[in-house]
């Protein structure tokens, strides 16, 4: 897991006002939280957490006026239309620590040949992970998987040291028949009945 420094300033301004002079200046508000402490409002430079967001359950080390932190992101609000960065909330976390998040599904090989899809019943696991050792994601074989098929959660092979947040009967993954090509087979033999009759 990669940890992204971040220089942070703590803001004593909240508000739209407030908050759309910061975005102004290209940095995004927010707020950090954790281990029963008050709230503590910051600023943070609005590429560099960009950058940063693009790694899943990235971990931030924090600087904020001189003192160290870290953090991971809990909530991240972007506009609709351009995408950028309105506001995120960060989960203060430390070393050893266990934290609940998701992690995405990734797989690996060829479903067996014929007319088969596979549908992602979940795009990211729920898991529970030391904050400083969160895996980005994990990889499933889908290899020679035929209709009916199903990867569960308990299936998955998860990283040393992290456990399942989720039932480990609940399906992750399933291989379906496609049906395009059972509709127009259908279709196709009512035209011949209705020729013949």
């Amino acid at each position: 897991m990669s940890e992204v420094k971040i220089a942070a300033e703590t803001r004593s301004e909240f508000g739209k006002g407030a908050a759309r002079r910061i975005r102004r200046e290209s940095k995004v508000p927010g707020v950090l939280y954790g281990h029963g402490a008050d709230p503590v409002h910051i600023t943070l430079p609005g590429h560099d957490l960009l950058l940063a967001l693009r790694t899943p359950n990235v971990l931030l080390s924090l600087d904020i006026d001189g003192k160290s932190q870290l953090a991971i992101p809990k909530a991240v609000q972007r506009d609709a239309i351009k995408g950028f960065l309105e506001h995120v909330d960060l989960l203060l976390v430390r070393s050893g620590e266990k934290v609940n998040v998701e992690i995405f599904v990734q797989t690996e090989g060829e479903l067996a040949p014929g007319a088969y899809l596979l549908e992602h019943v979940l795009n990211a696991l729920p898991v529970e992970a030391e904050a400083t050792h969160i895996p980005e994601s994990v990889t499933v074989s889908i290899e020679g998987l035929e209709a009916g098929a199903s990867i569960h959660a308990k299936d998955i092979t998860l990283p040393s040291g992290t456990t399942l947040a989720i039932d480990g009967d609940a399906v992750v993954l399933q291989v379906l028949a496609a049906q395009a090509e059972e509709a127009a087979a259908d279709t196709e033999g009512e035209g011949d009945a209705a020729a013949e009759a």
